[in-house]
């Protein structure tokens, strides 16, 4: 992909458009977070948790957690409504080196790990429509990455306008599914027939529990790295953020409920497809491949969502000089950060080629979630180093809602560490060696 320019000579400056109105930024936000972890992570969650009343809190509890993180970064975010997101707030509140260290966890980890993840969850709905060998299911996953980046590489306004239909489609077909459960499941042979028990199987199960549903909610950072192409920032923003987190916690537990309904807590607990299982016996047979078709849908969405937002982060550092040039560079037609989508696209091709779903969603959350806290705690210490930086929208709930945000997550990943040490100290491996990465970088440039 180039800009059409001479070597020798340097191609104008072209900026980054702000084209996206504030229904596709929701659209982006809502699709981004419902993807395949509301198909896949129930059964884990009933597994560690081992009750109706703890499984129902941990949701409640993911819910909060993302409206509290909503509320906290809409203020970074209308105060830096730039490309990168998460980067340029850590680059504004801690310097450069924490924000190449997110760069750094980002390509290595993070990105090529939520694009494998989903486009395997995709391609195996696929499979159960079209069957498909071990082989051919990875290949399908491979396509739609590279499908979907071509998109987003050829047109934002065309990646948005994938984003709004299966956005749309999915989040009432959900709703549609839940609503059909309660009214024509027997909910007799439901968790929620008997009195509900509130104790956890373990607290060190709930810890690794909350790490699945956190995995399910996570997405709002897909918005934040777009922010430099939405339209009036200050006021679209917080809107998208806060709006779309709501719509997503609402469906969230009415889609929970309604397995519960129809499911007990040890049949959910051992289901590989639990909203088919749900469906069929509402539906019959055919309940199966309509939920399949909802998932193949859901998961293109949130595909396309990040590779529309993910990329914008590398897109960034190339801009402050942390990364190789040419992928800062925006296409001379197109008007895209074309570049670090191609980029991007590759590294997702790789994990698909050499990873499995579970291993990916381990490293992804864990490779995350400390960048988030480090993040919320730049709203209290920006303002302080800026007091006087305009603030458009401030935090609803401050200082409250920030510090609900930092304990939860911080008890949660400590939680991680305990049930899950493999995976915690791997990915706390690959942060740890951004540092001395970025020293490298800086003396080699």
């Amino acid at each position: 992909m180039t800009d059409g320019s001479s070597p020798d000579q340097p191609a104008e400056r072209v900026e980054l458009k702000r084209q996206l109105g504030v229904w596709s930024a929701g659209a982006i936000l809502v699709g981004a977070i419902i993807g395949s972890g509301i198909f896949g992570v129930p059964a884990e969650i009933a597994r560690e948790a081992g009750s109706v009343g703890a499984i129902t809190l941990l949701w409640l509890l993911g819910s909060a957690i993302t409206v509290c993180a909503a509320l906290s970064m809409s203020e970074l975010a209308v105060m830096f409504p730039r490309s990168g997101g998460t980067y340029v707030y850590l680059r504004e509140a801690y310097g450069p080196m924490p924000a190449f260290v997110f760069g750094w966890t980002r390509l290595l980890l993070i990105q090529p790990a939520v694009l494998g993840g989903i486009a395997l969850i995709f391609a195996a709905y696929v499979d159960a429509l079209f069957p498909l060998t071990d082989v051919g299911v990875r290949v399908v996953a491979a396509i739609a990455i590279v499908v979907l980046g071509a998109t987003n590489a050829r047109s934002v306004l065309w990646g948005a306008a994938v984003q709004n239909v299966t956005t749309w489609a999915k989040v009432l077909a959900i709703v549609g599914l839940s609503l059909a459960i309660f009214l024509f499941g027997d909910g007799g042979t439901g968790a929620l027939a008997a009195a509900p028990a509130f104790a956890p199987a373990s607290w060190t199960g709930a810890g690794v529990a909350l790490i699945a549903v956190l995995w399910a909610y996570d997405g709002w950072g897909e918005l934040l790295y777009a922010a430099g192409e939405v339209k009036d920032p200050g006021r679209n923003l917080p809107r998208a953020l806060i709006g779309g987190s709501l719509v997503v916690a609402a469906v969230y537990v009415l889609v929970n409920a309604s397995y519960l309904w129809v499911m007990p807590v040890a049949e959910l607990a051992v289901s590989e497809h639990v909203a088919s299982d749900a469906a069929i016996r509402i539906f019959g047979p055919v309940g199966a491949s309509l939920v399949a078709g909802l998932v193949v849908v859901s998961t293109f969405g949130a595909l396309n969502a990040t590779l529309l937002g993910g990329p914008r982060v590398f897109y960034a550092l190339a801009e402050d000089g942390l990364f190789f040039r040419p992928v800062g560079r925006i296409h001379a037609r197109w008007g895209t950060p074309a570049a670090a989508i191609a980029m991007v696209t590759v590294l997702g091709v790789g994990y698909v080629s050499v990873r499995t779903f579970a291993e990916l969603v381990q490293v992804f959350i864990l490779g995350l979630w400390p960048f988030y806290i480090l993040v919320v705690w730049g709203v209290f210490r920006l303002r302080k180093l800026k007091p006087d930086h305009p603030r458009p929208y401030r935090t609803f709930g401050y200082p409250w809602v920030p510090w609900i945000f930092l304990l939860a997550s911080t008890a949660m990943l400590v939680s991680a560490f305990i049930g899950a040490p493999g995976s915690t100290l791997f990915s706390f491996g690959i942060i740890a060696a951004g540092a001395p990465a970025y020293y490298l970088w800086r003396r080699r440039t």
